[in-house]
């Protein structure tokens, strides 16, 4: 009788969490879609906005669509990449508030903040994409062209390009976040980890190889930021220092 008792209550425990996560997930794709039909009747305009850092450099200051269906796909495409990353707080929220049941109360403590943190970092990298790196990288590509050579980037080849500079340099802000989770979670010390110093300067300028362009700008404007906010974990890892006496008191709580 007590194992069948036990067996039930697991079953439900199952039951229920599914059904926190159908909810859960009902929010998240329920608000990003709500954001993509508020900016599906501005996508042309929502292009020509993302688009101007290229269209500057370009002799005729056009771009072309190569494909058909290429107009339609490109700012559909478009409009749907920038709805899933403005409705990124509500998609976070939801996953911490899925997980968090589960989280000591020190982890609670300091899981809000960090998540408050890294979404504001992660708007801060694509900000810092579309007016630092846009205008470098599409400079440097255009001025590579030969004179006898027109150079119009066709709008679906153009999409995917900075989604995916977007998507580096959005995560790579991140940087400073996943420091302190390290250390904070016992991985590795603060000591062991500022002494690995060469081998993260040199790991960032490899990461910066391998996720951009094959253009030199771009992987030193995303090595040099991704270094400097390693550094910048180091320092709030040394700052906000959890004690040591926190885990006896937790392990109580929980």
């Amino acid at each position: 009788m007590t194992e069948e008792r036990a067996e039930d209550l697991a079953e439900g425990t199952l039951i229920s969490h599914l059904v926190e996560l159908r909810n859960r997930l009902f929010w998240m794709f329920g608000s990003v879609f709500l954001v993509f039909l508020a900016m599906f009747p501005f996508s042309k305009p929502i292009f020509e906005l993302v688009s101007e850092p290229l269209r500057k450099v370009l002799p005729g200051g056009e771009l072309i669509a190569i494909g058909t269906a290429s107009p339609v796909i490109a700012t559909l495409k478009l409009s749907f990449y920038l709805s899933l990353i403005i409705a990124m707080p509500i998609v976070l929220y939801q996953l911490w508030a899925f997980v968090a049941p589960g989280l000591y109360k020190k982890e609670k403590r300091f899981a809000f903040p960090l998540l408050g943190t890294s979404i504001v970092l992660f708007y801060v990298g694509i900000a810092f994409a579309y007016f630092v790196v846009f205008p470098l990288v599409f400079g440097f590509l255009a001025s590579f062209t030969p004179d006898t050579v027109n150079y119009m980037p066709d709008i679906s080849d153009y999409v995917g390009f900075i989604m995916m500079l977007i998507l580096v340099f959005g995560l790579a802000f991140e940087t400073p976040v996943a420091t302190v989770l390290l250390i904070w979670s016992g991985i590795v010390s603060i000591e062991k980890l500022a002494g690995a110093r060469p081998y993260v300067f040199l790991g960032a300028f490899v990461v910066g190889m391998l996720l951009t362009p094959p253009d030199v700008i771009s992987q030193i404007i995303l090595a040099i930021p991704v270094y400097l906010l390693f550094e910048l974990g180091i320092i709030l890892a040394r700052v906000f220092r959890p004690k040591a006496a926190e885990p006896a008191e937790d392990s109580a709580v929980k």
